[in-house]
């Protein structure tokens, strides 16, 4: 059995700090995850739509195997930019990788971003659009404590039918590790049961996170989903291009091939909080952090197994609860509302 961290958040493993900006009249917005030293990291990217910066690297055949921070922007691929002004940040106070006989570093920084540039915000930045500048801000702001649902990357999110959000979830094992997720939820597909309230992901609340989900009324097999040209009650959204982003964290010191099973796993958390997903129209990615404070116990294969079904279910929470945190804005509905 595990139990929520103090703060139910990523930041319940230690070193890492989350940092968040956003601009209303753009509505939109870039998250930072920043851990306090370089970390282990790896990424997935199930998504057909995908919009990512450096996520080749971490591919464990490649040399390159830690970051120094992650970037979830909006802004589809003018979001990209914002991992520009975190890499400059950063190289300008020294945290990068080390490069062979210079005083400079290089900042590793992968990214990834999903689609809000419908959502009725002011876009018309002509050639400067406002990325680098909130990616900068977000990480100056960066530290263990921070909101959930309308900030950072998850400013502009729609899930579905309704306003999408940014969530957090965390997990101690009995054993003492602690895991964590973060997810900006964007999805095309649905987090509610069709003709009810209850999220897909309602087995997993943990102490009333979600505010009490009970069982759906209605069975759950055998439902098919309608892409209407026009939103309907009930139904998921006319797809444009959307995508769940997340990031799950460890403390766990884990091989690179190792961070990589472990956010192929944690991808799972997807699939049990958002339905359809994965779709052609969606971008989803998921990266993975292991910062190395404990030690794998053996079978390594064993431990990291559970690890990576509990950062599953970790992500799933995140999700849900970045959308049952959201707050209804731009014409869009909230769950709570």
């Amino acid at each position: 059995m595990t139990k929520p961290g103090t703060r139910n958040l990523i930041t319940d493993v230690a070193g890492i700090a989350v940092g968040n900006a956003q601009d209303e009249k753009m509505r939109t917005g870039v998250t930072v995850i920043v851990p306090d030293r370089r970390a282990m990291a790896a990424v997935d990217v199930r998504g057909g739509g995908p919009g990512t910066r450096e996520t080749d690297l971490l591919d464990p055949v490649n040399h390159v195997d830690e970051v120094d921070a992650i970037v979830l922007s909006g802004g589809s691929v003018y979001g990209l930019e914002a991992a520009s002004g975190v890499t400059a940040w950063l190289g300008a106070r020294g945290r990068g990788y080390q490069l062979r006989n210079l005083t400079m570093v290089a900042p590793i920084v992968p990214a990834a971003i999903l689609f809000d540039l419908a959502n009725g915000g002011d876009k018309n930045w002509g050639e400067l659009p406002p990325y680098r500048a909130l990616g900068i801000a977000a990480l100056e702001s960066a530290g263990a404590e921070f909101a959930l649902g309308n900030l950072g990357a998850g400013r502009g999110a729609r899930a579905g039918l309704l306003k999408g959000g940014l969530g957090s979830a965390s997990a101690v094992t009995v054993d003492g590790y602690t895991i964590g997720a973060l997810a900006a939820c964007n999805s095309v597909g649905s987090v509610l049961v069709p003709g009810t309230r209850t999220f897909w992901a309602w087995t997993l609340e943990q102490n009333g996170e979600l505010g009490g989900q009970t069982a759906p009324q209605i069975p759950k097999a055998g439902i098919d989903l309608d892409f209407p040209e026009d939103s309907k009650p009930g139904r998921v959204i006319s797809p444009r291009t959307n995508t769940t982003l997340g990031v799950v964290a460890v403390d766990a010191k884990l091989t690179s091939v190792e961070a990589k099973r472990l956010a192929v796993m944690a991808q799972d958390g997807l699939a049990r909080a958002v339905r359809p997903v994965h779709t052609p129209y969606d971008g989803d990615v998921v990266f993975a952090l292991a910062t190395g404070a404990r030690e794998l116990t053996e079978p390594r294969p064993l431990t990291l197994a559970r690890l990576g079904t509990i950062a599953a279910d970790c992500l799933a929470r995140a999700i849900a609860r970045g959308v049952y945190e959201a707050r209804a804005i731009d014409g869009t509905p909230a769950y709570r509302s």
